[in-house]
């Protein structure tokens, strides 16, 4: 944490500090106050406000804090600072060519609208179309209160091959008389969003790709909850529904909107304990590796010489599909789980973890070309504990939180409810900022070292400068004595010529 206190913005640190006067928080030294008085003999507390005072001020204060959970609310702090200044440098690029057919709700007043706390729940049903995609078939979205705001049927544009009826509860026989397009549920999700209404549901990532929506401000209730084993090859799953029954739409986003204010109600930061129901995560997921952010340059050829061993490439459809678009991702597709992992181990490159804590590396290779370029290669799911592959439905309720299954029955909370740590975006969203900043980072060491490159480079001018000054200066030189000596020819003549002036 020290380190990343010296890295930090003095903006970050006066935002840290602030709210660690307002929370009471107290480090080794006190509070901010009792600090300033040891540490400054000359101000001390007098000038106290924390935009007035230097970086180091305001690091060596939150040094001396050392308490875990302060600790932890301060990297909150910082993540939070991260991302806001990530997005704000996406926001830009993010929307330039959307895939067609897709909506950006665009947050036009933003200061006010990114301080909006309404929330809505959103939960889909999809079918299965001649062209092997799927789309949206059903779609419900409640309020905080669970008050229904939408409950539609959608009529595809495609045609149906599966309408997964023992999932969907859904039929022909029900699309009939239904007129209600993707294009008119668009329509009214943007109403509701355009103000800045935050987005609630459960592996929302699903829901957004099938509505063709890009929002950005979201709560997906499969990463604020954790796992109680961490096993890698479990994730949870919302089950409110009897054995056998479909889904339900409504019961799943009331589920949904029901646990993310039990997680307010308790205190974000806070953990809690809560039942969960594990569901196997198939052997062909975890037999994949997943390389993103590769550059079009980069050919199979190559990527078969970045990862070991023997596999298969399936190119990932990209959720963006501008022209412009200079990277690509893909699945490294291995026979079996152990050979991924062997894979993922030997391939050289920098440790990290993305947004969501799965395992990846950074790496770097120059191309026969010698241009240097980067990509990153990721585990399907995570060896740390506590963190999971998420699926749709996630968690399954004790008692301790009642889960309404009624669309107008007032939310009941209790205290013991759900743990994690909250993520604000979707999949796609949270994967392409995490690359974004590795490769800012990179691109950060790459200009320290063309800048000592280039003070190397001035260095050198500077004193071939000199050498050619010194030299014109000595041939200037040895030019003026040979005028001076011009008229005589031999030593013998300019004695002579001495002599005669002597006399």
């Amino acid at each position: 944490m020290e380190d990343k206190i010296e890295i930090a913005d003095k903006k970050v640190l006066v935002d840290i500090v602030k709210l660690a006067q307002k929370r009471g928080l107290k480090g080794a030294l006190g509070g901010w106050k009792e600090f300033l008085s040891s540490h400054d003999k000359k101000f001390g507390a007098s000038l106290s406000d924390p935009s007035k005072r230097s970086h180091e001020v305001l690091a060596a204060f939150l040094k001396t804090f050392s308490k875990e959970e302060d600790l932890k609310f301060f990297d909150n702090i910082m993540r939070h600072h991260s991302n806001q200044y990530m997005l704000e440098q996406l926001k830009d690029k993010s929307h330039d060519s959307p895939e067609q057919g897709w909506i950006v709700i665009n947050l036009k007043n933003k200061s006010k609208v990114m301080r909006s706390t309404a929330m809505i729940a959103v939960d889909c049903e999809m079918v299965l179309c001649e062209d092997g995609t799927e789309a949206l078939v059903k779609v419900c979205v409640v309020d905080h209160n669970l008050e229904v705001k939408l409950n539609e049927l959608v009529k595809p544009n495609r045609e149906i091959i599966d309408y997964r009826t023992e999932i969907t509860a859904v039929s022909s026989q029900d699309l009939e008389a239904v007129t209600c397009s993707l294009s008119d549920i668009q329509k009214s999700m943007k109403k509701l969003l355009s103000n800045g209404t935050i987005l609630v549901g459960h592996s929302l990532h699903n829901d957004l790709r099938v509505l063709k929506l890009d929002h950005v401000r979201v709560i997906d209730t499969s990463y604020i909850f954790q796992s109680l084993d961490g096993s890698i090859k479990r994730r949870p799953s919302l089950n409110i529904r009897e054995k056998g029954a479909p889904h339900n739409c409504l019961d799943d986003a009331c589920a949904a909107m029901n646990l993310v204010l039990a997680r307010i109600k308790h205190g974000v930061d806070r953990e809690f304990s809560i039942s969960l129901v594990q569901e196997q995560v198939p052997g062909s997921e975890m037999s994949k590796l997943l390389l993103h952010r590769i550059p079009n340059i980069v050919n199979n050829e190559t990527l078969h010489k970045i990862v070991p061993g023997d596999f298969k490439i399936e190119l990932k459809p990209s959720s963006r599909k501008g022209q412009g678009e200079k990277n690509y991702s893909a699945f490294a597709i291995f026979k079996n789980p152990q050979e991924a992992d062997d894979a993922y181990e030997n391939v050289q490159g920098n440790q990290l973890k993305d947004t969501y804590g799965r395992p990846q590396k950074l790496v770097t290779f120059r191309l026969t070309t010698g241009m240097s370029v980067t990509l990153f290669v990721r585990k399907m799911s995570t060896d740390e504990p506590n963190v999971w592959t998420p699926s749709k439905r996630a968690l399954q309720m004790d008692e301790a939180v009642d889960v309404s299954k009624k669309a107008k029955m007032d939310p009941k909370i209790e205290e013991d409810a759900p743990t994690g740590s909250g993520k604000c975006d979707t999949d796609a969203q949270l994967n392409e900022i995490e690359a974004l900043n590795q490769r800012l980072k990179q691109s950060e060491l790459e200009i320290e070292s063309l800048r000592e490159q280039l003070t190397q480079k001035d260095f050198e001018i500077t004193m071939l400068h000199k050498m050619v000054s010194n030299l014109k200066k000595r041939k200037n030189e040895s030019l003026t004595l040979k005028e001076l000596f011009k008229p005589f020819k031999t030593s013998e003549e300019v004695h002579k010529k001495i002599w005669v002036r002597r006399t």
